[in-house]
């Protein structure tokens, strides 16, 4: 059948399947780009509100410094075990935006903490136990302040 397009055009849906097989592909491109653009915007979230460096944010995830500032400037985005470390990060400083000042929770992180048996937040997330640090932070959730 002759579409007036070049052979290889004309052959498109033989190669590419039926349309609804072209809608799947670009609904799961924009779905996956949408989850990209939202995990850049934790990254940006973590570096505005909390104040954390790109060197923070690249040693709590595991990357190069000059990772984090890719996703910082929205070149790049996290995957895999790397976007799950900014998840959990980014979880833990919306808890503690909630018990300390915003500008504090970098400290906060970067300080040997006797409940860690005096390992910092920030490295203990690296190592992938975000678990640890959110019974932490539990416990100053539910501790008074007067």
């Amino acid at each position: 059948m002759d579409h007036g397009y070049p052979t290889h055009v004309a052959r498109a849906p033989e190669v590419f399947g039926p349309t609804k097989a072209l809608q799947k592909c670009y609904t799961e491109w924009m779905a996956t780009a949408e989850t990209s653009h939202a995990l850049i915007r934790e990254a940006v979230y973590l570096h505005e509100i909390a104040r954390l460096s790109d060197a923070d944010i690249a040693r709590a995830t595991g990357v190069a410094r000059s990772t984090a500032r890719a996703w910082l400037a929205h070149t790049r985005s996290p995957t895999g075990e790397r976007a799950e470390r900014l998840i959990e990060l980014s979880a833990l400083v919306e808890r503690l935006a909630r018990v300390m000042e915003p500008s504090y929770i970098a400290v906060w992180l970067r300080k040997p903490v006797p409940a860690l048996q005096e390992r910092k937040p920030i490295d203990v997330i690296a190592s992938g136990n975000y678990v640890q640090v959110a019974e932490l932070v539990s416990v100053l959730e539910e501790a008074p302040f007067s």
